[in-house]
């Protein structure tokens, strides 16, 4: 009698677990690692980095809202045991490792507990993308990555103008062009273009419903276009100023915001490509 009775009360107790909506659980482990949140609320707040986190925060609250109502009632329990052993660890990581680490493992936590209820098809790397994305990440991008953009940036645009027939060198992270020094400084790295051609793949890609196999598959080729769009950016403007044209800060500007918005096109194109994702 007393089996049957301790039986009982596990199956109800099962039954009112699963009509807990998978929208609170996610809450629930939200909170739990709202340490990690504090850390990247207070770097936007006292500008260490830029807000474009903010953007890529409010596609993914729009598409966890669409997608509440089709959330599994019962996860699947591979992903939500990674999801707590990620928590754990981001939780640990604050006695020994640095925020912004902490704050990754904490997104990609989520991520996972996102996974463990996702309904059948629909697409998580990008969703776990837009999670990373929305920590301010873009300091930390150009203190570790600006540097060798730079360089490559300033390569690719040495050997451009070499093919323009003009007296092209690249020494570091400098250019000697017909004489005249030019240095591809940390806002021509290229950092925020990255940032953005990956929000826009992963974007599209949530908001477009497309499969995971076609959203990999465009990864390599986003990274290309980031890196052409630079290097042609850098060498327009490179060009104009050793041919003794005055570039204004407006001209300046309106070169690189065409570029970016060529780049970020390309990108829509090539995750959207052929409108295979359905298969």
């Amino acid at each position: 009698m007393e089996h049957v009775i301790t039986t009982t009360g596990l199956a109800r107790w099962e039954r009112r677990l699963e009509n807990i909506p998978p929208i609170a659980w996610l809450g629930l482990q939200a909170a739990a690692l709202w340490t990690h949140w504090r850390w990247a609320a207070s770097r936007l707040a006292d500008g260490s980095d830029d807000p474009l986190g903010l953007a890529a925060l409010a596609v993914l609250v729009w598409a966890v809202w669409r997608l509440a109502p089709r959330m599994l009632g019962t996860p699947r329990a591979g992903w939500l045991a990674a999801a707590l052993a990620l928590s754990g660890a981001a939780t640990a990581s604050v006695f020994f490792a640095p925020p912004l680490l902490g704050a990754v493992l904490a997104a990609l936590a989520l991520a996972c507990g996102l996974r463990a209820f996702l309904p059948a098809g629909q697409p998580w790397l990008p969703m776990a993308g837009l999670m990373v994305l929305a920590l301010p990440v873009v300091s930390s991008m150009q203190f570790y990555a600006g540097y060798p953009l730079r360089v490559v940036t300033a390569q690719l645009s040495t050997w451009a103008l070499q093919l323009a027939g003009m007296d092209a060198v690249r020494s570091g992270s400098a250019m000697q062009v017909d004489g005249r020094l030019v240095i591809v400084d940390a806002p021509c790295s290229g950092v925020q273009m990255v940032w953005l051609a990956y929000f826009c793949a992963c974007a599209v890609a949530v908001i477009g419903g497309l499969r995971e196999r076609r959203f990999v598959r465009a990864l390599p080729f986003i990274g290309l276009l980031v890196m052409a769009g630079n290097a042609l950016r850098n060498t327009l403007l490179v060009g104009l100023e050793a041919t003794s044209v005055a570039v204004s800060e407006a001209m300046h500007q309106a070169i690189g915001l065409l570029v970016l918005a060529a780049v970020c096109g390309a990108v829509v194109a090539v995750v959207r490509g052929g409108r295979d994702a359905q298969a």
